[in-house]
């Protein structure tokens, strides 16, 4: 279905004028025909009074015409269940009384921008309801879903937590309203989908061996290190799910991403052996061109001349020493080396 701009003319004012009108100047007649019947009980008396009734009875009709829209609302119009249009320029309107509005996820409260959905808010909230509700307007604003946590296993079978926020905004009334029986709870399901999708195909951390890109190479994608490609393709794969539904999705980001307490602390102890390895790689790289620099400016000065033995001993002491978890202590020699 393909959306139709309204370009009515904003005759919400004059309309109300006019029915307001309407009512004194049937007042006046129901007055009138009155006395009239009062002084000369006549048909014609007696018509302009049961005419005045009639009108009296059904000019509220005019009322039910009026619409007010503000800043980046919309409305869908329907005449007998037919599509008739949607406006969507702020402004006091007069359109068919018996023209509806359509909105399916009025009542839908999501954890997002838009709903209420803590206790705190809803009292607040159901004071101003007849105020400020209008279950026949769509919000044509920028809102932000937040998705509750998921728990996802990345492509080595590791159970994670993950959640995103996306923004979207409609930009198809008739698609949102028609193509889909409620289009909030239609992305919330498409957002976990894709989620699942595009999370599983990523390690958490990075990985050998790992083709996140898909042109069978391995490379250093991961979740944690590469969030802005992975939050690239999380938008484009909800913006594919929900293009029937007339929504745009605007930016996905990743808001909370852990490992599952199961495995937390697993996890964690891996870490930090890995950690420690690599630190002792360092210390022992560091130590061992030391020790080479050691023994090379020993024999460039000519200070002593060391056999192969006495140097696989200096070589020993000063590794130890450098590699040692403590502060070395030392030991003086008063005696010959030989």
């Amino acid at each position: 279905m393909t959306e139709k701009i309204l370009n009515y003319k904003k005759h919400g004012l004059r309309m109300l004028l006019l029915t307001l009108l309407i009512y004194v100047a049937d007042i006046a007649l129901i007055v009138f025909s009155g006395i009239s019947i009062a002084q000369a009980k006549t048909w014609w008396n007696l018509t302009l009074l049961v005419f005045g009734f009639i009108v009296f009875s059904l000019a509220w009709i005019l009322f039910c015409g009026l619409k007010i829209l503000k800043p980046q609302e919309a409305i869908v119009l329907t005449l007998f269940g037919k599509y008739i249009g949607t406006i969507k320029e702020s402004g006091y309107y007069w359109v068919n009384p018996f023209c509806s509005g359509i909105n399916p996820a009025y009542k839908t409260k999501l954890n997002q921008s838009g709903d209420v959905n803590d206790s705190a808010s809803r009292l607040l909230s159901a004071i101003s309801a007849n105020i400020n509700a209008h279950p026949d307007r769509l919000s044509l604003k920028i809102m932000t879903l937040n998705n509750s946590r998921q728990k996802i296993n990345d492509c080595l079978g590791n159970p994670i937590e993950i959640g995103i926020a996306v923004t979207w905004r409609i930009v198809d009334t008739a698609r949102a309203v028609f193509h889909v029986d409620n289009y909030k709870e239609f992305l919330s399901l498409q957002c976990d989908s894709a989620l699942r999708n595009v999370v599983r195909t990523y390690p958490y951390d990075v990985a050998p061996n790992v083709d996140t890109t898909g042109d069978g190479l391995a490379d250093d994608g991961s979740l944690r290190g590469s969030s802005e490609v992975v939050a690239a393709k999380i938008r484009d794969e909800i913006q594919k799910r929900v293009e029937e539904a007339g929504i745009e999705i605007m930016e996905a980001r990743i808001t909370y991403l852990a490992y599952a307490p199961e495995i937390a602390a697993v996890m964690l102890q891996r870490q930090q052996a890995s950690a420690i390895v690599d630190a002792r790689k360092m210390i022992v790289d560091g130590a061992v061109g030391m020790v080479e620099m050691a023994l090379d400016r020993l024999n460039e000065k000519d200070v002593v001349k060391l056999d192969e033995e006495r140097k696989a001993a200096m070589v020993s002491n000063l590794l130890v020493v450098l590699c040692g978890n403590r502060d070395a202590q030392p030991i003086v020699n008063s005696g010959s080396l030989y």
